[in-house]
């Protein structure tokens, strides 16, 4: 698993956006359902759905193409970690995963903050 440090225009960028455009490639519209059972459309549902914390940006390890992450609900109810690239504003999922302990318990954290606020 990565290692990913926060940053602010990730989340801005998430929460400014009208919508989301997707580029999936062939090796990732199957991967995620057959290794951790998350679709296509339980990765956009992450999205569509705007509930969504933005983890940050992948510090490690290191790739040549940034990387970010954000954990979510799906549109089942699942939490989410998904990873992606941004790609001419595309979102480009490479991995989407059930969140960890660790990452379900940020996720609830930052979403009482904010609903304090």
């Amino acid at each position: 698993m990565g290692q990913f440090k926060f940053v602010v225009w990730l989340a801005h960028w998430y929460l400014q956006q009208e919508s989301f455009i997707f580029e999936w490639d062939q090796g990732n519209s199957t991967k995620n359902q057959s290794k951790h059972g998350v679709s296509t459309t339980d990765v956009e549902g992450v999205f569509k759905l705007r509930l969504a914390v933005a983890l940050g940006v992948q510090i490690s390890p290191i790739v040549n193409e940034e990387r970010v992450c954000v954990v979510g609900p799906s549109f089942d109810g699942r939490l989410l970690s998904i990873v992606f690239t941004l790609r001419s504003g595309r979102v480009r999922p490479i991995s989407a995963r059930l969140a960890s302990k660790k990452e379900r318990e940020l996720y609830e954290k930052v979403r009482k903050t904010i609903e304090r606020i």
